[in-house]
């Protein structure tokens, strides 16, 4: 394995699929306590959490297709007949059983795919839900800052009526006690 550490060895399918959604709740927390009071971006945080979570647990299971928790063990695997050791011809029948542990190698492998694959299916069918989800909540937060950005700017035209209104006031009393400018 390289020297690489599997964090996920002993996470089955229940187990992976349960992570996807520890994913998207952690950072569901995480958006609602660092922008307070802005459920839109936290929503919009889970869902796509959930997403590249459930991408990244069918990526997991393609890459360790011979692993038994995804259901390739509970179909036999091939075992071919060693035929080096039959007597007489054994000899003339050693590249055979190169060739036959290669055939049985190659079939054992399609049957670890053929376990994996509905697992990670699965997790890309969710992906899939995830993605279909975040459009109408991206367009949903972005309506949200649309609304939010509108009231600043109001909020910014009433301040700067009101400096305009100020400066007027103060222009008049400056008029009324004489009060030149010195600049």
């Amino acid at each position: 394995m390289n020297g690489e550490v599997d964090i996920l060895a002993g996470a089955n399918r229940e187990w992976l699929a349960a992570l996807t959604w520890i994913a998207a709740a952690a950072a569901c927390a995480g958006v609602l306590v660092w922008r307070r009071r802005r459920v839109d971006l936290a929503a919009l945080a889970a869902v796509v959490v959930f997403m590249a979570a459930n991408t990244g647990a069918g990526v997991y299971v393609l890459n360790h297709l011979a692993d038994g928790r995804w259901g390739g063990d509970a179909q036999a695997k091939l075992a071919p007949p060693p035929l080096a050791g039959t007597p007489v011809v054994g000899q003339f029948l050693a590249p055979l059983d190169g060739a036959m542990a290669g055939m049985a190698g190659g079939v054992n492998d399609f049957i670890d795919f053929q376990a994996a694959l509905p697992v990670s299916l699965g997790f890309f069918a969710a992906a899939g839900w995830a993605l279909a989800m975040s459009v109408p909540v991206a367009l949903a937060a972005a309506a949200v800052q649309s609304k939010r950005a509108r009231s600043r700017r109001a909020e910014a035209a009433a301040w700067q009526g009101e400096v305009e209104k100020l400066r007027s006031e103060l222009d008049a009393v400056k008029r009324h006690v004489g009060y030149r400018d010195i600049f």
